[in-house]
């Protein structure tokens, strides 16, 4: 492992990456103190992965979509802090347009 400044490791950047490319560490400094290190990055894959490699090895329960019991949902928000929707209106997909806040509406310009 060799230690260098800033100004060195600048000035000879090339070297540094060449030692680094043969296995060396090297630990770049300011002001006599360690603030980064050049090592070697693992070498790129150059095989090709199948898409959906995995298919029928991951199953995925019908009760995956079962909505959570209310304790768990209250363990995320607490009642203190933000105030609870109606039950029906928790799932994504839930509730009316006419539950919404409404904005009030911007002149046009002209």
């Amino acid at each position: 492992m060799k230690k260098v400044n800033i100004y060195e490791a600048k000035a000879r950047l090339s070297e540094y990456l060449d030692a680094v490319a043969a296995g060396e560490r090297i630990v770049i400094c300011k002001r006599n103190r360690p603030v980064a290190e050049l090592t070697r990055i693992g070498a790129a894959r150059v095989e090709l992965r199948l898409i959906g490699g995995e298919r029928g090895r991951l199953t995925v329960p019908a009760t995956f979509f079962d909505p959570l019991p209310d304790t768990l949902v209250d363990a995320f928000y607490p009642a203190a802090s933000v105030p609870r929707a109606p039950r029906a209106n928790r799932v994504a997909e839930g509730g009316s347009r006419d539950d919404r806040p409404t904005r009030p509406r911007r002149k046009a310009r002209r």
